[in-house]
C-alpha cells in the first residue's frame, strides 16, 4: 500500500512539475487586407510552458475612406499551441476579444474571434522574428467579416 501511494505521489509530482514558464513581447507591423490593404501596427505579450502559451494582443488599423475600408482596433486574448523548438517555433492560435470598427458615421464595438498561425524564428540571443497570419470573425454589425491580417515583428523572449 505504501509503495502504491509513493508511486502515485511521484507520478502526480512529475506531472505537476513543468518546464519553467517563458514570456515574450512582440512589436509588429503588417497589413490588414480586408476590404483593402492598409497598414496595421500592434503589440503582443505572452507567456507559456513548453507547448501551450497564452497572449494578449492589441492591433490598430487606420480607416481608408476612399476604399470604404473602416478602421479596426482589436484586443484579443489567445491560446497558442506551439512546437518546443528553440530556433524555429511554429504555432497555431485561436482567441476571443473585443473589436472596434469605424468608418464615417458607422461605429461598431463588439466581440470577435480570431484564429491563425505563424512562426517565431531565432535571430540572435533572445531576439526572434515573428511572422503571423490571422483571420478575424467579427461580431454582427461589422462592415467586413472575416477580416484578414498578416504581419511581421520583432519578438523578445525572456
Amino acid at each position: 500500500m505504501a509503495a502504491a501511494r509513493t508511486l502515485a505521489l511521484t507520478a502526480v509530482f512529475a506531472v505537476c512539475v513543468a518546464a519553467p514558464a517563458r514570456a515574450d513581447l512582440t512589436a509588429f507591423l503588417g497589413m490588414n487586407t480586408t476590404p483593402s490593404t492598409r497598414m496595421v501596427k500592434g503589440f503582443a505579450a505572452g507567456a507559456g510552458l513548453l507547448v501551450i502559451g497564452f497572449e494578449f494582443e492589441y492591433a490598430d488599423t487606420n480607416e481608408d475612406p476612399d476604399s470604404a475600408a473602416p478602421s479596426l482596433k482589436t484586443g484579443m486574448g489567445n491560446v497558442l499551441v506551439q512546437a518546443p523548438f528553440p530556433s524555429f517555433q511554429p504555432y497555431l492560435t485561436s482567441g476571443v476579444g473585443i473589436f472596434h470598427e469605424a468608418l464615417g458615421a458607422h461605429s461598431e464595438t463588439n466581440v470577435g474571434l480570431n484564429s491563425g498561425g505563424g512562426a517565431k524564428i531565432a535571430l540572435a540571443g533572445p531576439i526572434r522574428l515573428r511572422v503571423d497570419y490571422r483571420i478575424f470573425k467579427l461580431g454582427s454589425g461589422a462592415l467586413n467579416s472575416p477580416a484578414h491580417r498578416i504581419y511581421a515583428g520583432l519578438n523578445i523572449k525572456f
